[in-house]
């Protein structure tokens, strides 16, 4: 008979399953986060129910409400169209097939638009996207 004390194990804490939830929780809030992007120009986007691109960047037109164009934050001297067609062409350099994001104000003419568009077609870009805002619904 032995009668001797045996010597208590201590108890191990397997941290492996620990991390698996940890992995899992960072995928999930990864997964599920909105990244917003807010632009220092305001303007107020036409609504639309189609849903935004989303993509590689590449050049973002901005037209604010008074017709002024902004090419990658960097306004634009005049609203002519050699110019905007110069300017758009120093920034695009050779790459027609990045994409083009036309974010234009709602209260913005018509005209304004049409002369980016004209001016993109010409140079080849064929990847054009209008960025739009999604449509409140007031009836709720």
């Amino acid at each position: 008979m032995n009668i001797r004390p045996h010597a208590a194990e201590e108890p191990e804490l397997n941290l492996t399953p620990l991390i698996d939830v940890v992995f899992l929780l960072l995928i999930f809030f990864m997964v599920t986060t909105s990244f917003v992007r807010d632009s220092e120009l305001q303007i107020q986007l036409p609504e639309a129910a189609a849903e935004a691109a989303e993509g590689r960047p590449g050049i973002e037109v901005v037209i604010d409400a008074d017709g002024r164009y902004f090419i990658n934050e960097q306004e634009v001297v005049n609203p002519q169209r050699a110019t905007v067609l110069r300017a758009l062409s120093q920034i695009a350099g050779d790459d027609r097939d990045q994409p083009l994001r036309v974010r234009a104000d709602a209260r913005t003419s018509h005209q304004s638009v049409v002369r980016v568009l004209d001016v993109a077609g010409q140079m080849g870009f064929v990847n054009i996207v209008i960025e739009t805002a999604e449509p409140v619904d007031e009836g709720q």
